[in-house]
């Protein structure tokens, strides 16, 4: 199921299950991962796209090994707003992913995530051939962050 906004998403989250975050870019998927008490992202990997079926498949299998409850998509919005080619994309993969699985999705507001991870690895002093190995794992983690702090604060409001 997909939920639009960040409490329907942490509503539908089953209790003691990590979360995965998804970059979705055209020729690389960055996934990281949460903790089962949802308070630290860490990046987990980057997938090379293929085609539609085989990254589901590697999702999927990510999900079960981890025991994953739920999966946040960044949502490339535009910089006023607006949602362009880029979220259409986004959203359909996710109505393609939620056909072959019953984890809640949602979806995070990704607009400065991938610049915030370069920022990142540049104060780490991170080679560039590392930093574009690692660029869409490492967004991944500050999208996935950017969820699991909000339900942190939805749970501290409750």
């Amino acid at each position: 199921m997909i939920h639009e906004t960040p409490e329907e998403f942490a509503a539908a989250l089953p209790p003691g299950r990590a979360i995965a975050g998804l970059d979705l870019g055209e020729k690389t998927i960055g996934v990281a991962v949460s903790d089962r008490m949802l308070s630290v992202a860490t990046p987990l990997e980057t997938i090379r796209r293929k085609k539609f079926t085989l990254d589901a498949e590697r999702l999927l299998e990510i999900a079960r090994a981890r025991e994953i409850g739920g999966i946040v998509l960044g949502l490339p919005r535009n910089m006023d707003g607006t949602e362009g080619p880029r979220c259409q994309s986004t959203r359909a993969f996710a109505r393609n992913l939620s056909r072959l699985t019953d984890i809640p999705i949602g979806f995070w507001d990704e607009r400065l995530s991938t610049v915030a991870a370069e920022r990142a690895l540049l104060e780490a002093d991170t080679s560039r051939k590392r930093r574009s190995e690692v660029i869409d794992h490492v967004a991944a983690g500050y999208i996935l962050q950017g969820m699991l702090d909000r339900i942190g604060h939805l749970r501290r409001g409750r």
